[in-house]
């Protein structure tokens, strides 16, 4: 019998759930075993970490099929997300603090599941099974721990929460702990996503009261972080940039869209690590817009015309 066969009642019996036990689930599983439809299990491996799209060239080469490349979110919402939670496929051993957009997020199979695996067909596969299963959670937990160790912690009204790692998330804790204490003084913050929970804190009863209704099922590409000054009526709409979306004149028109019911004063500002990054951007920043520096925070650039002008005392 071939494996592909076979892979349906072994991701069964690791318990993936019925709905998400297809076809494109058993080529990707069969991929990062780095096994083909006449291989035997024993032959599986988890030496290989492969991204995503490294998962559709092995099965066009050796299963036949393509996949387009639009069906890269399928299957990492589907197939490796489901196959990461009930612990069979890891992300990032390389690297646990790469961040979770990079393009470099690899994926392969962890070793408890692979010693499953590599007993199909023996005595002893099914007794293995309930082994994994019963320690399915201590083993998946050791693993989050492992890469809560590279989380950015950020308190927000007294509760702590852990942004994932990168460069991008650093920023947006930067702005603020550091921004908002210098320039936004007394603010409060009513937004700010994550690269891997986009709604990871929102106050929508404030964000509603401004006339910015939010919905974890639309489709709004909100500002990294909004402030809110009620004395002033200030709405500050920041961009943290490290890779790419400083506010150009066309985010500008984006966001007065998305903000038409607002009413409060908008400041648009666009943050930056540091001068370097920022230099990349000069030229596609839009007028009448602010910018601030992580690594020189007491300081800000106004592209404001004449707003500013005047002597220093």
């Amino acid at each position: 019998m071939s494996c592909l066969i076979e892979a349906e009642k072994l991701l069964n019996d690791l318990g993936i759930p019925k709905k998400y036990n297809n076809e494109l689930m058993r080529y990707a599983f069969l991929a990062l075993l780095n096994l083909k439809v006449d291989s035997e299990w024993q032959q599986a491996s988890n030496q290989q970490l492969l991204r995503l799209h490294d998962i559709f060239v092995y099965i066009r080469k050796n299963f036949g099929v393509t996949y387009a490349e639009n069906s890269r979110e399928t299957l990492r919402k589907n197939v490796i997300r489901i196959l990461e939670q009930a612990h069979i496929a890891l992300r990032n051993i390389d690297d646990p603090s790469r961040p979770t957009n990079s393009g470099k997020t690899n994926y392969s199979i962890s070793n408890a599941a692979l010693k499953v695996i590599q007993s199909y067909g023996t005595d002893e596969y099914f007794q293995l099974v309930k082994e994994f299963i019963a320690d399915f959670g201590s083993l998946s937990e050791q693993f989050a721990k492992k890469r809560d160790i590279h989380k950015i912690p950020l308190v927000i009204n007294d509760r702590e929460f852990f942004l994932s790692p990168g460069s991008h998330n650093q920023l947006q804790v930067d702005i603020i702990n550091e921004f908002a204490p210098r320039f936004a003084q007394k603010s409060k913050l009513l937004y700010i996503g994550d690269t891997a929970d986009k709604y990871i804190y929102v106050d929508t009863d404030t964000l509603e009261l401004l006339g910015i209704p939010i919905s974890e099922d639309d489709k709004l590409q909100l500002p990294d972080v909004i402030l809110y000054d009620c004395k002033k009526n200030w709405i500050y709409l920041i961009e943290a940039v490290t890779t790419h979306g400083p506010i150009d004149q066309k985010r500008i028109n984006d966001l007065e869209t998305m903000f038409k019911n607002c009413f409060s004063d908008k400041i648009y500002i666009t943050a930056f690590p540091d001068r370097k990054t920022f230099r990349k951007y000069t030229a596609d920043i839009a007028w009448e817009t602010e910018v601030w520096i992580a690594n020189e925070p007491d300081h800000m650039i106004h592209f404001n015309g004449d707003k500013f002008m005047g002597p220093y005392t």
